[in-house]
C-alpha cells in the first residue's frame, strides 16, 4: 500500500480504530467522536503531543507490550453517549476531566495550535 503510494502518488483516505496502524502507514490523522473531527494533526505531532482529552484517552489506551500486565484501566470514564441524542455543547464533555461549564453550551470551534487543529475549549487559537 505505501510502495503504490509513493509509487503512483496516490492519496489514502484510511478509517481505523488501530492506532498502530494509523501511525505507520499515516501522514496526517483526525480524530473523531461521535461523528466530528476533535482533533487533526501530522501524525507525529499528533502521537509526541496530543492536545483532545480524547486523543490523549485514545493513546493512553492503546495496548503496550508490557509483560505480566495485571488490569486494564480505562482510558475514559462514562458511558458512551447516544449518537442519535449527544449531549448539548462539546459531545465529549460528559466524559472529559477537564469540562468547564462552557463545555456544556457550547460546541467549541476548530482552532488551530500549532501544527494541530482541535475543537477544545482548553486552547486559545494560535498565528500559524
Amino acid at each position: 500500500m505505501m510502495r503504490l503510494q509513493e509509487e503512483l502518488g496516490l492519496t489514502y483516505l484510511f478509517i481505523s480504530h488501530n492506532l498502530t496502524v494509523m501511525r505507520h502507514i499515516s501522514e496526517h490523522v483526525a480524530v473523531m467522536y461521535l461523528g466530528r473531527i476533535v482533533e487533526q494533526s501530522p501524525t507525529e505531532t499528533l502521537f509526541a503531543e496530543p492536545l483532545h482529552p480524547y486523543t490523549q484517552a485514545l493513546l493512553k489506551a492503546a495496548p503496550k507490550p508490557t509483560p505480566r500486565r495485571r488490569a486494564i484501566t480505562p482510558a475514559v470514564s462514562g458511558d458512551i453517549p447516544s449518537p442519535i441524542d449527544r449531549p448539548s455543547g462539546c459531545h465529549f464533555h460528559p466524559r472529559c476531566k477537564f469540562v468547564m461549564d462552557v463545555c456544556r453550551v457550547e460546541y467549541p470551534a476548530p482552532r488551530r495550535v500549532g501544527a494541530a487543529v482541535v475543537a477544545c475549549h482548553l486552547y486559545e487559537p494560535t498565528e500559524s
